[in-house]
């Protein structure tokens, strides 16, 4: 846990899938980007490892980076993002309602808000800019325009994603930190938190100030700092 700063700024970072996206993204991607052919034919060459994740036998962030391998090795750039921006657009309406709203009323407080997400940045990085929001997640490679099927940075997950807020944020510089995730890969994300919100634990999410309330108090507290000025 982080002492309170003596500034006025706040984070809130959010999970995407099954926090503030109410599906998997990453495998919805692989569906909505490649065909079934494909799928089949790739999916073929790993159903070991899918096998053994499906007993809880192979981790999933290790599972992330074998499909997207085998998924996405040599994929055309230009054409994916293309497709990864129709797919971000589609997404907007598989939002969970309550967490959207709450993002959006960080937003009005004029909180920073950041994705912290282990799915890759293909199609996240045109979700965080429909929700102007910044974005920390998973990064893919691609040389000559085409996918390599590696990752340029670690699965973003668990560890990772405490690293990688730690490494963009100066966490001393907010007032108040938050954090929501759905599953253990968000728990150290949410140590971070002063307010942390995890879906199925937590019945409540972490109450807001009223962005009215407090912009009629900056009005008022404003126009009293011109009156006394005024009668000097």
């Amino acid at each position: 846990m982080y002492a309170t700063s003596k500034k006025n700024k706040n984070l809130a970072l959010f999970d995407f899938d099954g926090t503030l996206c109410t599906k998997d993204s990453f495998t919805g991607f692989i569906f909505y980007a490649l065909s079934k052919r494909h799928i089949v034919k790739q999916g073929i060459k790993i159903l070991p490892w899918i096998q053994a994740y499906y007993l809880n036998a192979y981790p999933a962030h290790a599972m992330r980076s074998k499909l997207f391998n085998a998924m996405f090795t040599h994929a055309d750039a230009l054409e994916l993002q293309q497709v990864a921006l129709e797919y971000a657009t589609s997404l907007m309406s598989q939002l969970n309602p309550a967490l959207l709203k709450q993002l959006k009323q960080h937003q009005a407080l004029g909180h920073d808000v950041v994705l912290v997400s282990a799915s890759v940045d293909i199609y996240l990085e045109p979700v965080c800019h429909l929700l102007n929001i910044a974005l920390i997640c998973t990064q893919t490679e691609k040389i000559n325009n085409l996918y390599t099927g590696q990752y340029t940075t670690p699965d973003c997950s668990s560890e990772q994603k405490r690293q990688r807020i730690l490494e963009n944020y100066s966490l001393d510089d907010y007032a108040v930190i938050y954090a929501y995730g759905n599953s253990r890969e968000d728990n150290e994300m949410l140590a971070l938190a002063h307010h942390a919100y995890m879906i199925g634990v937590n019945k409540t999410l972490p109450p807001l100030p009223n962005s009215i309330q407090m912009a009629i108090n900056f009005k008022i507290f404003s126009t009293l700092i011109i009156l006394d000025l005024n009668n000097k």
